[in-house]
């Protein structure tokens, strides 16, 4: 039987295991079981009720409704010390702000690995991490799933850090009040990348970073709008120079834009030697 501590210790799953027609609307929010064969992403956080968020719009919206994919909080209050939960302390050493203690993170990471049913990236969103990128989502999809740790004050102890070898993971170069806003962005990214979600593949075959490249122009209907025209390329019917005009556009606005990227696609794509 469980108790009210119970309850809070296993903290909150979104997703279902079957879909059925009924009269009651669906509840993202309520207790479901963990899905044996869905990918699964469990999030370690201090403010659960965030999720499911945006990721429970839209295409990853139903995608987790359709159970595709499950989305479970662990939340970090429950294993804090002492009457009131605390879950941080000053800082070793001295200086501003708080940090996540180690005793109440180790105790809630093992609860949230617990939950998974195989070996998966322990992750904490962390702005001095390596950064988030489609390489990273295609990774994370290609296994059974992800475990998250949103931090939140000034950090977290470094010796869970070392201790359960985890990876570091920023989404950019500036810093958030805590990890949870990162954690949907990278969760939507990858989640979408896994079979059934988008409905067509090539999709996802077809977008900015995908192939090391940014996305070429994108237009619809009308043709003319305030009096710009789509490229007669496009409304040609030769599909063979439409992919060349899209291949060059797209090689154009990573050179303006990210040389980076440009220059790394470069080096994976030398030109042919032409045969003498």
């Amino acid at each position: 039987m469980n108790t009210k501590d119970d309850t809070a210790l296993t903290g909150r799953s979104f997703g279902r295991k079957s879909i059925r027609a009924s009269s009651t609307p669906s509840d993202l929010m309520g207790e479901t079981p963990v899905l044996v064969r869905a990918w699964r992403a469990e999030v370690i956080t201090l403010v659960p009720q965030a999720f499911p968020g945006v990721l429970g719009e839209s295409l990853t919206g139903r995608a987790l409704q359709e159970g595709l994919w499950q989305l479970g909080t662990t939340d970090l209050r429950p294993f804090g010390e002492g009457r009131h939960r605390n879950v941080d302390d000053t800082p070793a050493g001295g200086g501003a702000g708080m940090v996540l203690r180690a005793d109440v993170l180790g105790r809630a990471i093992d609860t949230a690995l617990d939950k998974m049913r195989a070996p998966v990236p322990l992750v904490y969103l962390s702005p001095r991490g390596q950064r988030f990128d489609q390489a990273m989502a295609r990774q994370w999809a290609s296994g059974p799933g992800v475990v998250m740790l949103c931090g939140r004050f000034e950090g977290v102890d470094q010796r869970v850090i070392d201790h359960y070898a985890m990876q570091e993971v920023s989404l950019g170069d500036f810093v958030l009040t805590g990890g949870e806003i990162a954690a949907q962005a990278m969760l939507d990214a990858t989640v979408r990348l896994l079979p059934g979600v988008l409905g067509n593949a090539e999709s996802a075959e077809d977008e900015s970073h995908s192939n090391g490249l940014l996305e070429h122009p994108q237009y619809t209907r009308p043709t003319i709008w305030e009096g710009h025209e789509i490229p007669p390329v496009l409304m040609s019917g030769h599909h063979g120079e439409i992919a060349k005009w899209r291949r060059a556009e797209a090689l154009r606005l990573t050179q303006e834009r990210r040389p980076d990227l440009y220059e790394a696609w470069l080096a994976a794509n030398p030109p042919k030697k032409k045969k003498k």
